[in-house]
């Protein structure tokens, strides 16, 4: 099972970037995938989820109104919509997927079964 992840990049605030994660080696209809970030001397920590059959998502507080996760199911991919980026969103950004996560609380790096390479994104001031 491999989770690629791919769109990271150098941004000025308020500049928008678009994460891509793409699954593979497995069905993942039955999964939540989710974007978990941590950065320099920090914990990982949740960011957005989403459940790959009804598209339900799930955000932190710390995203809600500027980040969006969707999914296209055609693609296999899930997207991370980022807009109105913050200094303070730098971090590796990683994919993870989960089969049990299905919301109600937020979720720790515990809680997922697979995860990607991260793929860093800075927001300078």
């Amino acid at each position: 099972v491999q989770l690629q992840a791919s769109g990271g990049g150098l941004v000025q605030a308020g500049g928008s970037l678009r994460l891509s994660c793409t699954p593979s080696g497995s069905t993942f209809s039955t999964y939540t995938m989710a974007w978990f970030r941590q950065a320099p001397g920090k914990e990982r920590e949740f960011v957005a989820a989403i459940r790959w059959t009804g598209g339900t998502t799930y955000y932190a507080d710390s995203v809600k109104g500027h980040f969006t996760l969707s999914r296209d199911n055609a693609k296999n991919t899930v997207y991370l919509q980022m807009n109105n980026l913050k200094p303070e969103d730098t971090a590796f950004y990683y994919c993870a997927a989960s089969l049990y996560y299905t919301g109600g609380y937020t979720p720790s790096p515990n809680t997922m079964h697979y995860w990607g390479k991260g793929t860093l994104v800075t927001v300078s001031s």
